[in-house]
């Protein structure tokens, strides 16, 4: 890490700093067939996405999703030894939904992707050659980017990355027809809600200028190995390094109680993410109605203002319930 210059400030004159959306807004692959359309109020960058299906209007539910499942399979099941393709799952929807433009899945070539229908539910689907691996980056983005390009317009449930059945018939019944209660009742609490994730990240030069101001240890150290070999020193750098990282975890657990105490009243429920960076801040995942998306937005702006200069703030969704709904899965 660099030698810090900068402080810590909680309140801060700069303009104010907009939370940041780190993609333009999804395609919207499915939607009602029919009602008025809900209201989207989610500031992301780009174009208004294209409709690619659409859904009848339903109740809001008043519970967050709780499915459960183990690992999905990732092969097709064979009816033959000569079986080239399968039926690639991306998500279960209600049985309203109804594709209205194309949209290309995952796998090389990509099949395009369209519904299945049983008994009250719908799966979104696309064919996919059983014998070529799965897993590409394009493949990992096309399944997110399926999944949430509807989430406000109608429910979803995710499968996991690489659920595959042997044809239309098993996606029908040994996924849709074998868990209709289970995946009805998901829906249902999903209806009206996506999930958004805050991520924050602090500056390397104020977090380490923080650091070294109140730790009068790490300080010495600091002061101990500058401008000194590397190699002479290198029992002291792992020691400062240990101190840093201790007084950022402690730091990051602080900032996300502040992140989730802003949020109260303003989501239906919340899940704390491991972070992916030694610098982050804050990295949680808030189930929202879309009817609230506003007034969400409004709470992370004003706190990305007031970390100006310590903490950069982003903003990811709407996205379909990974860490609420759980994710569907095949039996077997």
């Amino acid at each position: 890490m660099a030698a810090p210059s900068k402080t810590r400030k909680t309140t801060s004159s700069k303009p104010k700093q907009a939370a940041k959306a780190t993609s333009s807004k999804p395609k919207q692959t499915a939607a009602r067939t029919a009602g008025s359309k809900p209201k989207q109020t989610a500031k992301t960058a780009g174009s208004k996405p294209k409709q690619t299906a659409a859904r009848t209007a339903g109740s809001k539910p008043k519970q967050t999703a709780k499915t459960a499942g183990s690992k999905p399979k990732r092969q097709a099941k064979a009816t033959g030894a000569k079986q080239q393709t399968g039926i690639y799952v991306y998500g279960i929807l209600p049985a309203d939904a109804k594709l209205t433009s194309e949209m290309p899945g995952v796998g090389d070539p990509p099949g395009q992707v369209r519904v299945v229908y049983s008994d009250g539910l719908a799966a979104l689907v696309s064919e996919v050659d059983v014998t070529q691996p799965l897993g590409s980056p394009e493949d990992l983005r096309a399944h997110k980017e399926i999944l949430d390009a509807s989430v406000t317009e109608l429910p979803v449930l995710p499968l996991r990355f690489g659920a595959v059945l042997a044809s239309e018939d098993a996606v029908a019944e040994e996924l849709l027809a074998a868990n209709r209660d289970e995946f009805t009742a998901a829906l249902s609490e999903l209806d009206g809600r996506a999930e958004y994730v805050v991520k924050g990240r602090y500056i390397e030069d104020a977090v380490l200028d923080e650091v070294l101001s109140e730790n009068k240890q790490a300080a010495r150290l600091r002061d101990k190995i500058r401008g000194k070999n590397p190699d002479a020193t290198r029992d002291a750098r792992i020691q400062l390094g240990e101190l840093i990282n201790e007084q950022v975890t402690a730091k990051r657990e602080e900032d996300t109680r502040v992140l989730g105490n802003a949020m109260k009243g303003h989501c239906v429920a919340s899940i704390v993410r491991e972070p992916t960076h030694e610098l982050d801040a804050a990295h949680v995942a808030f189930l929202v109605d879309t009817d609230q998306e506003e007034d969400m937005e409004r709470v992370i702006e004003n706190l990305a203002h007031d970390w100006g200069g310590w903490i950069e703030v982003r903003l990811i969704g709407p996205m379909a319930a990974y860490d609420f709904a759980g994710s569907a899965e095949p039996e077997g």
